[in-house]
């Protein structure tokens, strides 16, 4: 009889163990209450919600909330949310409470709320707003206009970031062909959280005929820097020693470099790839406070090099590593061919070559005459044989004649004397 007992107790003294081992199902909070939404700023979309009605007191309230698609799942226990959204599309964020921060526990019923965009037909609105920040002192934004929009719309551009108590207006507006744009100060602030905000940005018409188009600009992306400048170059131990100093407000382990290298005499066109320059040579790093100094192994010291450099920002502090600064302005090393050399040369070609053809003219003439030997000419040939009596024969006819002539007169003369004579 005693085995039945023990076996009975035994029985539910672990019926008693497995009811208290099983968890209580968790309780389904009821669902928060006024939720509402509100833009600041620009694009500063901000929902807020009451706690729920009628929530159990032994549950320390959370909050669920996501947007559509189930993106940035988030539990937290502030009754608001906040997010930095380009409101060009709808919106939407899902709410719901729960008393735990675990996401495997089942929500209260999830109330949403959207924000629509603005009015306006979408057809009208900009198209391709994108800025650039230059060198962390200015930002520059351009876009295209809308299709439907008239070629005469103003345009006006708004922007707001942390550093600015309210929303400004661009005023510099300019236009590069199709393209529109406005640029304004954006200087560099030494607070170490600046650089990981954004700047928003709303481009509209001054009418109100076209739909507003927004955009939220990170300030660790799109940097472009502005050109190095080269300070010196040198040569040693066939080594091209280059060293320049970086655009300001840049800390050169932030920036990648190409050093572009042009040889004269060898036509070459080099491009180095530098990500952490270094001349790995105490003399040429100290020589200038505050410049980079990279080393160009094999270069020839006895033509014309000429060096330029262009940087950009690395992913070590920006997002972005796309957009490289212009080419610094070039500097020359080394020895350039003297010109007055090549002009001589040009001038005296041309006429060693004219003299070496009439020589050759000549002799070719010459040589003719030698080989091919020209044919007499009969007629020539009795010309010179009988052209000497003609004219013996021709100065004896003269001579007859004269003397002809002076026997006529001397005898007229006589007749004359005969007759005077004759009648005196």
């Amino acid at each position: 009889m005693e085995w039945p007992a023990r076996l009975c107790g035994l029985w539910a003294l672990l019926l008693c163990a497995g009811g208290g081992g099983v968890a209580a199902p968790a309780e389904t909070q009821p669902p928060v209450t006024n939720l509402s939404v509100s833009v600041e700023n620009l694009c500063t979309v901000t929902w807020t919600w009451n706690p729920p009605e009628g929530a159990s007191p032994n549950c320390s309230l959370k909050y669920f909330s996501h947007f559509g698609n189930k993106q940035d799942k988030k539990i937290a226990p502030e009754t608001y949310r906040s997010k930095e959204v380009p409101l060009n599309e709808r919106i939407c964020l899902q709410v719901g409470s729960q008393c735990s921060t675990n996401e495997s526990e089942k929500p209260s019923i999830l109330v949403e709320k959207c924000i629509s965009p603005p009015e306006g037909d979408p057809e009208s609105a900009v198209t391709e707003l994108q800025c650039i920040w230059y060198n962390l002192s200015y930002m520059k934004c351009s876009w295209l206009p809308g299709r439907n929009t008239n070629p005469d719309t103003n345009y006006t551009l708004y922007y707001w970031h942390s550093s600015l108590g309210k929303v400004l207006q661009c005023e510099d507006i300019y236009r590069e062909g199709q393209h529109i744009g406005c640029s304004f100060a954006l200087t560099k602030v030494k607070d170490s959280s600046f650089e990981q905000h954004s700047v928003q940005v709303m481009v509209k018409d001054n009418a109100g005929k076209i739909r507003p188009s927004f955009n939220i600009v990170p300030l660790t992306s799109h940097v472009k820097p502005d050109p190095p400048h080269i300070k010196n170059l040198s040569f040693q131990n066939g080594d091209l020693y280059v060293q320049w100093k970086n655009p300001q407000n840049f800390y050169s382990r932030c920036l990648s470099y190409e050093v572009e290298v042009n040889n004269s005499q060898a036509e070459t066109h080099d491009i180095f790839y530098v990500e952490e320059a270094k001349c790995q040579n105490s003399e040429f790093e100290g020589n200038l406070e505050g410049t980079i100094c990279f080393m160009v192994p094999g270069v020839l010291p006895d033509t014309l090099n000429t060096v330029r450099i262009r940087v950009k920002t690395n992913k070590l502090c920006y997002e972005d590593d796309k957009l490289w600064s212009n080419w610094s302005q070039a500097m020359s090393i080394g020895q350039k061919a003297n010109p007055t050399f090549y002009i001589t040369t040009l001038l005296i070609i041309p006429i060693i070559v004219a003299a070496a053809i009439i020589v050759l003219l000549l002799y070719l003439k010459r040589l003719k005459i030698i080989i091919f030997p020209p044919i007499p000419d009969p007629g020539k040939i009795f010309k010179e044989m009988f052209g000497d009596q003609n004219d013996d024969t021709l100065h004896w006819k003269k001579y007859d004649i004269y003397e002809k002539q002076t026997k006529e007169e001397t005898d007229s003369v006589v007749l004359i004397e005969s007759l005077k004579r004759a009648s005196q």
